[in-house]
């Protein structure tokens, strides 16, 4: 787990070691144990290590291997990479290190660029052949690892963060229209390869970029998912549909023990993070640290689920560990939160995760999370109107965007009205082969799409901003193959997730299973009151601000005046949605 960064040049001109180290500069928290700046002829790869697997310096990056001709850098962790690494000995392959970066670079060698089917993990990387001068960078299969790309006359640049880049110096930081219309229709969430800047793009999940030493480029997609029954799915039953489910997790859960150092668990109090404390202590796990956060309690909104995860902590004799947050804290780590935002991210539970993390980071350099489970399997409230929907677009866009073309008229700029973007994406995607009924449709969108960009890349940017890696078994590969043929009745039944909530039964306590559906709570990001409100106000009225003027004065002011009035159809808070975006703006000095 780590920071990646480099820059290959399209011309003849040497890539710069001194721009690469600012950029690495940038990912140091990602990568607080160690560095390293590689530089050969058009090509340079920079570095920072968080030390999980092979703690030695053997497994320094970035790693060259003379003898092969390759040159590496990686974020991530490949959790089969005992199994390949004894794979590759058997065909003659020797090793001097005894981690998982080695392994991809001796499988680059053996099996070419789709040596990535072959694995099991997020990753993504950058391997550079010396002979060849060929560059291939890939991203695993659901996102789980950023990757983003500058390309600039003469040279390509990327990094693990967008914010890296910019260290490079370079980027076009104009506004993109076509990604604000996104970020203010689906909160925050702009679909790859769109960044909000013109000038970053991000690689795509599951996509393989080659750049020739010629500077030709070519993308591969080598992995997709299907939704919907596969021959003998007919066959299974209920009860096997939940064997089936209970046994692939368990595979993916003990897949993300792979460690030199102690992993411990998120325990937000829900079904999702319970299961996976109660398939590790059924694993052997014996006081396993976990950990949960919570916050005041604002009106009739409770900030903490305490109640639910103490009963897991206590069933499975966890080494549990509580963080209260009150509002004097929050509000000063704001600015910190925000400015470890690869890109904004509105959703209210990313103070949540910024700050647990550093608390977590304190105990242990690996946690297990449960972000995945609601988009895989369902939980989510939109989901049952598209069941028999004669109209899936207009359906999913009644129940998930925050706003419609009508409004987004009266709240961006007039020079920034276009089209209606996201409902041309929504239309694009729902006709891709692979989904036929309308909630598969949905499922895979926000698999393949609002998942990424949203929880997964919260969940990645939090954690790392201490240090800290995050594993996410509900998006093991296996698992998402499976939950895209489990019949949508017996995902979205009884309130959603049902099969795996049916599941989850075998081995965690009713009253998590069949308590109301929560979440990560942050009261005071959507009910804006007192310092909230001013620091908001102070932002938007920033002459920076009102300068890039990215939205109609009016509408501000109307929020302003009523924010608690003002919320979208997922409950988030239309002002901070378009603060958030001026405040990480401004953090980053764009």
């Amino acid at each position: 787990m780590c920071g990646i960064c480099g820059e290959i040049r399209l011309d003849r001109n040497p890539a710069s070691s001194r721009a690469v180290g600012a950029m690495a500069e940038v990912l140091a928290p990602r990568g607080p144990d160690s560095a390293g700046v590689f530089a050969q002829s058009r090509v340079a790869f920079g570095h920072r290590r968080l030390k999980i697997i092979d703690l030695s310096d053997a497994a320094q990056q970035p790693m060259v291997d003379p003898a092969l001709g390759l040159t590496i850098v990686f974020n991530g962790c490949i959790y089969n990479y005992p199994e390949l690494r004894s794979e590759l000995e058997g065909q003659g392959y020797r090793f001097f290190s005894h981690g998982d970066t080695e392994v991809m670079l001796k499988a680059y060698h053996a099996w070419g660029p789709r040596f990535v089917d072959k694995l099991y993990g997020m990753f993504a990387f950058a391997i550079w052949e010396r002979d060849s001068g060929k560059v291939v960078l890939g991203r695993d299969r659901l996102g789980i690892k950023p990757l983003y790309l500058a390309e600039t006359p003469g040279m390509i640049r990327f990094a693990s963060t967008l914010p890296a880049l910019l260290a490079g110096g370079g980027i076009d930081t104009d506004i993109d229209p076509e990604a604000l219309h996104h970020y203010m229709s689906f909160h925050a969430v702009v679909p790859a390869p769109m960044t909000i800047l013109k000038g970053v793009r991000k690689l795509p999940p599951a996509t393989l970029l080659t750049i020739e030493a010629d500077g030709t480029k070519r993308e591969e997609i080598y992995w997709t998912v299907n939704f919907g029954p596969q021959k003998g799915d007919e066959s299974l039953s209920e009860s096997d549909w939940q064997d089936l489910v209970l046994l692939t997790l368990r595979k993916a859960v003990e897949r993300r023990l792979v460690s030199d150092v102690p992993v411990g668990v998120l325990l937000s109090g829900g079904l999702d993070s319970s299961i996976i404390v109660a398939l590790l202590a059924e694993a052997g796990q014996h006081g396993l640290k976990t950990f949960s956060i919570g916050f005041e309690t604002v009106g009739n909104e409770a900030g903490d689920e305490f109640q639910y995860s103490d009963i897991i902590a206590k069933r499975f004799e966890t080494d549990h560990h509580k963080l209260f947050v009150d509002s004097t804290r929050t509000l000063p780590e704001l600015e910190n939160c925000v400015r470890a935002m690869a890109e904004p991210m509105v959703s209210h539970d990313a103070i949540g995760f910024y700050l647990l993390s550093q608390e977590v980071a304190k105990h242990v350099k690996v946690v297990q999370s449960g972000q995945g489970a609601d988009e895989i399997f369902g939980g989510y409230h939109w989901y049952p109107p598209m069941m028999e929907s004669r109209d899936p677009v207009s359906d999913y866009a009644r129940v998930f965007f925050d706003r419609d073309q009508a409004e987004m008229a009266q709240v961006l700029d007039r020079r920034l009205v276009g089209e209606d973007y996201s409902r041309k994406f929504v239309e694009r995607h729902f006709a891709q082969p692979g989904a036929d009924r309308p909630i598969d449709k949905a499922l895979r969108l926000d698999t393949n799409v609002m998942l990424v960009d949203d929880p997964v890349k919260r969940v990645d940017n939090m954690t790392m901003a201490w240090g800290l890696e995050g594993r996410v078994p509900f998006l093991d590969h296996d698992l998402v193959e499976l939950a895209a043929r489990v019949p949508p009745e017996l995902k979205i039944a009884e309130g959603g997730k049902y099969v795996l909530k049916e599941a989850g039964r075998r081995v965690v306590p009713w009253e998590v299973i069949d308590r109301p559906k929560g979440y990560f709570p942050m009261p005071a990001l959507k009910y804006l009151k007192g310092p909230y409100l001013d620091l908001v106000r102070d932002v938007l009225n920033q002459p920076k601000a009102r300068e890039r003027g990215l939205f109609q004065r009016a509408y501000v002011d109307k929020l302003l005046a009523e924010p608690e009035t003002h919320i979208t159809p997922l409950r988030g808070s239309k002002l901070w949605q378009v603060a958030l975006l001026e405040y990480w703006l401004q953090t980053h000095g764009i």
